[in-house]
């Protein structure tokens, strides 16, 4: 029996997930610090006294009855659970069930979250964010602070919202692409409703100044061709506004390369329109690079039009008008010098921030993909308040054990 000096201690804390590993991953770790712990030796022990009150009570009323083989192990293991996960790619506020704890954290996936996210544009993946592999491309040149902070008041407040068609989610038991495969009609994931409670700017990122970047594997054809037909945005030469689209295209044309040979000339428009509209180009097909005149006046940067940037002339100069002009491979861009944002948001439950990334992309006339996400606060329990550090496992029962004890006793007291 547990003494008064050594309280069985349960209920519900809070730890930092760090980026990489899944919740799972987490709670293992945890698991593996709790069990040999002395702070949970009563917790054990008690549940050693209650599991073997309840055998014994069974063979008195059962003769034939033996208990199960998985039963001694949980006399051993410190009972865990978290409420609400969090993805490989997240970091943030873990919330973590202990003992009888783990019946109360329902609660925690009702309640108000607050996140911070980091959005790139330019591109649309599988699972909207930079893990997944990219399903299109679109323009983000004519994007501005300004453009993107305008967007925002159209996901504010009570809003519908629909998870990617590459998630996880089944309708009839088939993942939703295998519709496509099959050559049936795709189902319609039923949008969800959901409520915004804040949402704000918190840094504008420019091109070229972010570490961020798209990911390099592609879906395949079929899975693409079955985006076009259901992602939102998916088909991109209609994400750019028609009027932005052809004022950049006449500023692509205006330094296009210029040839002695009217079919050339025709073969790099066409490119490079084919490279513009978004659209991802065949394997093995190659733009045309640029010479670069004597007298050419200076071109505008990497940030202010990166959809040249398959097709920039190679510097080496050309000496005669004979020379034929340098053929490079088509780069398609990686990010880099497309620009970026952070937002922070305050949302109910149920909330996809990762679709919400997706949709401000599509909204302002591109593509936008999450790059990273920080979950400050669920319920309670906000970071640098009381939150333990997931290092603090590492550093041992002295160091974490005093945090946890503080954290599940003021959870005790409250639910007096």
């Amino acid at each position: 029996m547990s003494s008064a000096s050594s309280p069985v201690l349960e209920g519900i804390f809070a730890i930092h997930k760090p980026p990489v590993i899944s919740s799972a991953q987490v709670l293992r770790d945890v698991e593996d610090q709790f069990n040999p712990s002395k702070l949970f030796a009563p917790l054990l022990a008690a549940e050693r006294e209650r599991l073997q009150s309840e055998w014994d009570n069974q063979s008195r009323k059962n003769t034939k009855w033996k208990k199960s083989r998985g039963a001694p192990d949980r006399t051993r293991r410190v009972k865990l659970g978290h409420g609400g996960t969090l993805d490989p790619l997240a970091t943030g506020v873990l919330i973590t069930g202990v003992g009888k704890g783990t019946k109360h954290l329902g609660r925690f996936l009702d309640c108000t979250k607050e996140y911070e996210c980091t959005l790139l544009f330019g591109c649309a993946t599988d699972g909207y964010d930079s893990t997944g592999k990219v399903v299109a491309r679109a323009p983000y040149s004519h994007l501005t602070r300004e453009t993107v902070e305008a967007a925002l008041d159209k996901f504010r407040g009570p809003i519908m919202q629909r998870p990617s068609i590459f998630s996880a989610i089944r309708v009839k038991g088939k993942k939703m692409y295998e519709y496509a495969r099959e050559g049936k009609d795709i189902p319609e994931l039923p949008e969800r409703p959901v409520e915004v409670i804040n949402l704000e700017m918190l840094e504008w990122i420019e091109p070229g100044t972010h570490e961020w970047r798209y990911p390099k594997e592609e879906v395949t054809a079929e899975e693409k061709d079955f985006a076009n037909k259901a992602m939102p945005g998916a088909q991109n030469e209609k994400a750019e506004p028609e009027g932005l689209k052809r004022k950049r295209i006449e500023e692509e044309l205006d330094n296009d390369i210029v040839t002695k040979d009217d079919a050339a000339a025709k073969k790099a428009k066409t490119d490079a329109e084919a490279e513009m509209s978004g659209a991802l180009p065949a394997a093995g097909d190659a733009a045309p690079s640029k010479a670069q005149a004597e007298d050419a006046t200076s071109s505008k940067t990497e940030a202010e039009d990166p959809t040249a940037d398959a097709n920039t002339a190679s510097e080496a100069a050309t000496t005669t008008e004979e020379a034929a002009p340098s053929i490079v491979p088509a780069q398609k861009e990686d990010g880099a010098n497309a620009p970026a944002v952070r937002l922070r948001m305050t949302v109910s439950s149920g909330f996809y921030v990762r679709s919400l990334c997706h949709d401000l992309g599509v909204a302002v006339g591109s593509m936008g993909i999450m790059t990273s996400l920080l979950r400050t606060r669920q319920g309670d329990f906000a970071l640098g308040q009381n939150v333990l550090e997931y290092d603090d496992l590492a550093k041992g029962e002295e160091v974490w054990g005093p945090k946890v004890k503080g954290m599940l006793e003021e959870w005790m007291a409250k639910e007096e």
